[in-house]
């Protein structure tokens, strides 16, 4: 018998269950590491405002605003007091929308 055909199926996700899948533990955050010395500042104040940003976006879509045009600054910003960041300038409001725009 084929080494394949005794491994154990795997259990669906929620991109190939029939119905949706459930989670069985609360989001948890990755753990944070230092980011790489020697960088200039604009390099780090320009990853930083991407990591947010992306964090906007992920926040927004699970509270189900799909579209760049419904996320209008004030959307945005309550979502950061929801989910506990400060208060996006409007450069990362924009950006919040094209990483929005673009992942479609």
């Amino acid at each position: 018998m084929p080494a394949a055909a005794l491994k154990p199926k795997p259990l669906p996700t929620q991109s190939t269950a029939k119905r949706s899948v459930l989670l069985d533990m609360p989001y948890a955050p990755v753990e944070k590491r230092p980011l790489p010395p020697g960088r200039p500042r604009e390099w780090y104040v320009s990853h930083n405002r991407r990591l947010k940003a992306m964090r906007l976006a992920i926040a927004l879509l699970d509270s189900g605003v799909y579209l760049p045009n419904q996320a209008r600054n004030e959307t945005i910003r309550s979502a950061a007091e929801t989910i506990g960041v400060h208060p996006p300038s409007d450069t990362t409001c924009h950006m919040v929308r094209a990483l929005m725009r673009y992942a479609r």
